[in-house]
């Protein structure tokens, strides 16, 4: 029998559109049989997504995750977290200082804002975050309802996007911490869809090699809509750096392109980063 499983979501506790209840939910109409939450710097809404778990009896085995924002050489790099302590109070201690910063960076985006023009973005910014941790898609949001871009990508292209007029860049933390983080809190550090970095195949190797050599443990090798050449050079540099393969969607929101556990098949001449789970091997 074949498991389906998705190891990359976000819910309305970053920057997705679905709530940890209806994400489970969705995730039960999609016959998903394992799903890991990984939203941006923050793990509160994995337990909420148990809970409704247990509530609706859903038969869906749930990955407490994390998504981490890193720097490496000038790119941003995205680090996921699998089988994280949530109540580990160290790492909870090192999210909030990530929280704090990604804090930070909005206002100083809404600052340059302002200088364009844009004025008193911040505090709408936080009305459609809701609660949750402000995002640059929070303030796109922002723009397109003031009609100042016509669409998201009009935002990012226009003022979010780096090296545009409103971009800041963040002070994240380097590869070394994220998976040091992860490794004491108990879970597994994978590179996160390593084919959406804007750098070459030389560059994704050392990538590759370097996050191997401080511990880190697997990558992405495939994503939903991902060209058969792309899995095909992701998997030659998942197994050159002998890290194991991960599957995710990166499901943000209901869409055309994407789907919680559509089209998410690694090939079998890589061992899964999910091999010795007992969760889903017992």
């Amino acid at each position: 029998m074949t498991i389906k499983i998705d190891l990359h979501c976000h819910t309305t506790h970053s920057d997705g559109a679905l709530t940890p209840e209806e994400i489970v939910l969705r995730a039960q109409q999609m016959q998903v049989d394992v799903l890991a939450i990984t939203d941006h710097d923050t793990v509160s809404g994995v337990a909420h997504a148990q809970a409704a778990i247990d509530k609706h009896n859903i038969k869906l085995k749930l990955i407490a995750g994390v998504e981490l924002s890193t720097s490496w050489h000038g790119f941003d790099i995205h680090i996921l977290g699998f089988n994280v302590d949530i109540q580990h109070n160290v790492f909870l201690g090192n999210l909030q200082d990530q929280m704090l910063e990604r804090d930070e960076r909005a206002k100083r985006i809404c600052d340059k804002l302002a200088k364009c023009g844009v004025v008193d973005v911040y505090q709408d910014a936080l009305r459609h975050a809701n609660g949750a941790q402000i995002s640059r898609n929070h303030i796109a949001q922002v723009l397109v309802e003031r009609q100042i871009c016509s669409s998201f990508q009009q935002a990012f292209t226009k003022y979010l996007g780096k090296g545009k007029r409103a971009y800041t860049t963040p002070k994240w933390i380097d590869i070394e911490t994220a998976i040091k983080w992860i490794v004491e809190a108990g879970g597994q550090a994978v590179i996160a869809h390593p084919s959406h970095y804007d750098m070459s195949t030389k560059w994704l190797r050392r990538l590759t090699s370097e996050f191997k050599q401080l511990g880190g443990d697997g990558m992405e090798i495939t994503h939903p809509n991902m060209s058969p050449q792309t899995k095909s050079l992701l998997l030659d540099i998942a197994k050159d750096s002998q890290l194991f393969g991960s599957a995710g969607s990166d499901f943000h929101s209901p869409g055309r392109w994407t789907e919680l556990g559509k089209r998410l098949q690694i090939s079998e001449q890589i061992t899964p980063i999910w091999h010795d789970w007992s969760v889903i091997n017992a």
